[in-house]
């Protein structure tokens, strides 16, 4: 018999602040001048997620489709800010592509997994908010690694490009194997995570239901389902956001765009 998790009182969760102090006399030892930023980044974690603790409690006690239909759109809204924030140069088409691909591709998956697999309403707290994170969650991360490859591939090599261009050669054509590898980059993280589960390492959605009590095999089935949604999220996206943006590189004169 299975037994409900132990439910940590604040002496007990402030114990585990204590690795933090060897996490810090690592980075002092190996000269790694990021003592602040993990101080910080500990304190705004905390914060962030004791906030959404406290809202997702009133959302779940307080059911409405209402309240998980504003959630979402926040998710979206940050992640697709998050992103945008680290490609401030790029223009505004491609902005609106990267945001798009961010409300059609996540969200499709999101459904899918809601409505098909798990058979829940789309508005039902419970099942859609933690989805919608790490969904969401993992193809942010995606996106911003494969926007990261692409830019810094087809600036270091824009002479490359233009010259291709003055032969004639298509932007398409030219553009096609930068956003390819940078799909890749993006899809990586995902797939050696999946090559590893099971074996190396148990993951985080898996283990919480283990420890709240749920069957493995149940466990199990959510993770391989989860992970599966994840990898499609993050291909998408990514895949959206590069091959469509990148059309916006080059003006009605196909000449590539500063």
């Amino acid at each position: 018999m299975t037994e409900g998790v132990v439910k940590l009182n604040i002496l007990q969760f402030s114990l585990i602040y204590l690795l933090l102090i060897i996490v810090l006399i690592v980075m002092k030892r190996s000269r790694i001048q990021q003592s602040k930023l993990l101080l910080w980044a500990s304190l705004r974690m905390t914060v962030q997620l004791v906030l959404a603790g406290w809202l997702l409690t009133y959302i779940f006690q307080h059911q409405h489709w209402a309240f998980t239909a504003v959630y979402l759109v926040a998710m979206l809204v940050f992640a697709v800010v998050r992103v945008l924030s680290k490609v401030k140069h790029l223009n505004h088409r491609f902005k609106w592509i990267i945001s798009l691909s961010f409300v059609f591709a996540g969200m499709f998956v999101l459904c899918y997994f809601v409505l098909a697999v798990v058979g829940k309403s789309l508005f039902n707290p419970q099942y859609t908010i933690p989805l919608a994170g790490m969904i969401l969650g993992n193809a942010m991360t995606g996106v911003n690694l494969g926007l990261k490859t692409f830019c810094d591939s087809v600036k270091d090599r824009r002479n490359e490009i233009e010259t291709l261009l003055n032969l004639g050669v298509h932007p398409r054509e030219i553009l096609l194997p930068f956003a390819n590898s940078a799909l890749e980059t993006a899809l990586l993280p995902t797939l050696n995570t999946m090559l590893g589960m099971g074996i190396i390492y148990l993951p985080g959605m898996m283990t919480g239901q283990i420890l709240s009590g749920t069957l493995p095999t149940t466990a199990i089935m959510y993770q391989i389902a989860i992970m599966v949604a994840i990898c499609a999220s993050v291909a998408l996206t990514t895949f959206s956001a590069l091959h469509f943006g990148s059309q916006t590189l080059f003006n009605s004169n196909l000449q590539l765009n500063d």
